[in-house]
């Protein structure tokens, strides 16, 4: 059973966590530091507001307050943890010019989503404004569950103020695009040719698997898949997590291609000394040819069978005539080129079908030999018969 936390560890957890505040809350705050420009405000939880200097300025120019005084305050805006506040009071006027200037100056504004309506979200700004946000400006993707939403509190732009606040449209989407751009630019600032990174599959075609990089698309082509003939939709599906290596980085076009082959065991490594010349072998022909037949010994390694092997005295236009692809074959390895990745096969004949082979030879020439004149006899019997 969890142990219940103290009451004095609940009261630490408290202080040392950022409050969320609505637009227009009012505050009561320590000033701990004064700028030439800023006033900044101790809120508690190591965290800290400011305000414009300006607005604690007498008529002549002079500040009326120091650092330790206690000032009351409105939050206006929050951007990434930085929180502005605000020594004015504010009316809905007030709200709506700050609303305006947002909108004008572009300005991140934090809101709350209240609920779902109509084609997106009713977004809470102040106890008495309220904005929409459709369902399209509230992510990068499209909304599954609108629920999770409500009742949380956002960053948005204001992208539309119309009938002097009477409409008032948000979005959050400008925003984290600009988000997914500089993430995008720093990970582009650490990708280099050869790295390896990780991703996750996102699309399967034919011809490869495009992969999500930590939000960058890359490319996994067929032939880079595996050692050998792959076939892409039978080894990935969506939601697959790979480990690739870069081997192409092009930002003018922005194309990233990647290799898992080249994450694993070359199997010419070890060819010279599993294949050695003369030593026998189960094969696979996977490409048919004129001039011969390619013959897979294992994933990664084929080796070619030249159409004069394949005929063996015969007379054939294509290794077609003789051989079927995904046909099994035994063959005999005559020669290894391990420098240009080439095997050089002959057709593996056993003892017995040469001897059939021999004895069909044989037949043929039997059969095409002249007829013998015969005995003596038949010879004298032929010339008495006339």
């Amino acid at each position: 059973m969890e142990k219940e936390k103290s009451f004095t560890e609940l009261l630490d957890e408290s202080e040392f966590k950022p409050r969320r505040y609505s637009v227009g809350e009012k505050i009561e705050a320590t000033i701990v530091n004064i700028t030439p420009e800023w006033v900044f405000l101790d809120l508690g939880a190591k965290s800290e507001g400011y305000l414009d200097r300006k607005e604690l300025l007498d008529e002549n120019g002079n500040l009326t307050v120091k650092e330790g005084d206690v000032i009351s305050a409105y939050f206006l805006s929050s951007r990434q943890g930085e929180k502005l506040f605000t020594t004015k009071l504010l009316t809905r006027k007030s709200v709506d010019d700050y609303l305006y200037n947002a909108y004008k100056n572009r300005m991140p504004l934090e809101a709350m989503v209240e609920k779902e309506i109509k084609g997106g979200f009713a977004i809470k700004i102040s106890a008495s404004v309220e904005g929409f946000c459709p369902y399209s400006q509230m992510g990068l993707k499209k909304i599954d569950d609108p629920a999770a939403y409500v009742g949380k509190k956002f960053e948005f732009l204001v992208t539309e103020y119309a009938q002097k606040g009477r409409k008032i449209v948000l979005s959050r989407r400008p925003l984290l695009e600009k988000i997914e751009k500089e993430k995008i630019e720093a990970l582009k600032a650490s990708l280099q040719k050869g790295m390896k990174v990780t991703g996750t599959v996102t699309g399967v075609q034919n011809f490869g698997a495009f992969v999500d990089i930590g939000g960058i698309q890359a490319l996994l082509p067929v032939s880079e898949m595996a050692w050998g003939k792959s076939d892409a939709k039978t080894l990935y599906m969506p939601g697959d997590k790979i480990e690739a290596v870069i081997i192409n980085l092009d930002w003018e076009n922005d194309r990233i291609s990647l290799s898992v082959k080249d994450t694993l065991p070359d199997p010419w490594n070890g060819a010279i000394n599993k294949y050695p010349e003369g030593s026998v072998h189960a094969g696979k022909v996977s490409r048919l040819a004129e001039f011969g037949a390619f013959v897979t010994l294992e994933d990664g390694i084929d080796g070619l069978l030249h159409i004069s092997k394949i005929a063996r005295g015969k007379k054939i236009k294509h290794a077609r005539d003789v051989l079927a692809e995904g046909a099994q074959v035994e063959v005999r390895v005559e020669k290894v080129d391990l420098e240009n990745r080439k095997i050089s096969l002959d057709l593996a004949i056993n003892a017995a079908e040469e001897a059939a082979a021999d004895a069909e030879k044989m037949k043929n020439f039997i059969g095409k030999a002249p007829q013998k004149m015969g005995t003596l006899g038949d010879i004298f019997k032929k010339a008495d018969g006339k």
